[in-house]
């Protein structure tokens, strides 16, 4: 078994990587495989738009929250992109291990292979 951490820094008019993000995601956990999906940068944005019911890839999203793969996202940028209310509404977890930004150091002394879309 590898160990992967997903960093989503896709902007939103990148639909294409953070929805493969998620497949990627579920994939990686259906071959047995520990996978942590981090929305990053940019990437705050999906937590927003993968959120609303209306969306059309809600349920591939909550297919990746339900089955605990989202590792959170970061505290620092979820304020500067102006969704941190909606990751709170959202229950996922607040990430700012490295002055308000996730810590990929940590990642990689876990063993993690980081892959950015």
């Amino acid at each position: 078994m590898k160990k992967f951490a997903i960093i989503v820094h896709s902007s939103e008019n990148e639909l294409g990587r953070a929805l493969h993000a998620l497949l990627y995601a579920m994939e990686l956990n259906e071959a047995g495989h520990e996978v942590k999906v981090i929305f990053d940068g940019a990437g705050t944005v999906w937590v927003k738009k993968f959120e609303d019911p209306a969306s059309d890839y809600n349920p591939v999203y909550n297919a990746v929250k339900n089955q605990g793969l989202i590792a959170g996202v970061c505290e620092y940028c979820s304020n500067a992109f102006g969704v941190n209310e909606d990751v709170k509404q959202s229950g996922l977890a607040s990430m700012g291990e490295r002055d308000g930004h996730p810590s990929i150091a940590e990642l990689v002394a876990a063993d993690y292979q980081i892959i950015t879309l």
